[in-house]
C-alpha cells in the first residue's frame, strides 16, 4: 500500500469537508487514478465535528477502512485544533493544512508536538472575495491538491470546472466564483 496517498479531513457539519473529499476523489478519478472518498460522522447536525477520508493511488486500492495514519490532514475549521486531536496518526513525512489567517508558526503550539510540515490558507478571506460568502471547501480542496501534488494545477482546474458545470448546471453564476476561489487558493497556500 506504499503508493497510496491517504488524506484525512476534519471539519464541522455544513462546512463542506465531506463534499470536498468527494470532489477530490471525483477529479482524481477523472485523471486516471484509483480513488476512495468517504465520510464518517455521528449525529448528522450542523456544526458537529465530522471526518472524511481520501485514498488516491495509481493502482487498485484493496483496503476499505478508515484512515488511521494519513500522510496529510486537512483542517477546515481551526477551532477543531483544540477540540479534536487532528494530528493523531499523522505521519512526520506528511503535512497538515489548516484553514486559518494565522501563520503555521502561530498554530504549531496547538498541534500536540507534531514535527512535520504545517501549511495554512485563509479560506474565509478567499471564499468571501470570490463568492461573497464563507464556503471554505473549495479553497481547502485547492490547498490539498497544491500541497500533495496529486495532479498539476491546470488538470485540477479543468476537472473542477467540468465537475462544477455538472453540479451547478441550474446555477451557472456559482461556477465562476468557485473557479476564482480555486485559482486564488492555489496561489495563496502558505
Amino acid at each position: 500500500m506504499s503508493n497510496v496517498l491517504e488524506i484525512r479531513w476534519h471539519g464541522r457539519g455544513g462546512q463542506g469537508a465531506k463534499t470536498a473529499a468527494l470532489l477530490l476523489a471525483d477529479v482524481a478519478f477523472n485523471t486516471g487514478k484509483y480513488v476512495q472518498g468517504f465520510p464518517e460522522y455521528g449525529p448528522e447536525r450542523m456544526g458537529a465535528p465530522i471526518t472524511a477520508y481520501n485514498r488516491i493511488s495509481d493502482t487498485h486500492i484493496r483496503v476499505h477502512s478508515n484512515i488511521y495514519d494519513p500522510q496529510y490532514v486537512v483542517v477546515v475549521d481551526e477551532t477543531l485544533l483544540e477540540a479534536v486531536d487532528v494530528t493523531n496518526g499523522l505521519r512526520k513525512d506528511g503535512a497538515i493544512i489548516i484553514n486559518s489567517a494565522k501563520s503555521p508558526e502561530e498554530l504549531r503550539p496547538l498541534l500536540k508536538g507534531y514535527e512535520g510540515k504545517v501549511y495554512t490558507i485563509d479560506a474565509r478571506k478567499i471564499s468571501v472575495a470570490a463568492l461573497g460568502k464563507y464556503f471554505p471547501n473549495s479553497p481547502m480542496l485547492a490547498a490539498i491538491v497544491k500541497v500533495t501534488g496529486i495532479m498539476d494545477d491546470e488538470s485540477f482546474l479543468n476537472e473542477m470546472e467540468g465537475s462544477y458545470k455538472h453540479k451547478f448546471a441550474s446555477k451557472p453564476e456559482v461556477i465562476e466564483g468557485n473557479m476564482k476561489a480555486l485559482r486564488m487558493s492555489l496561489q495563496e497556500v502558505k
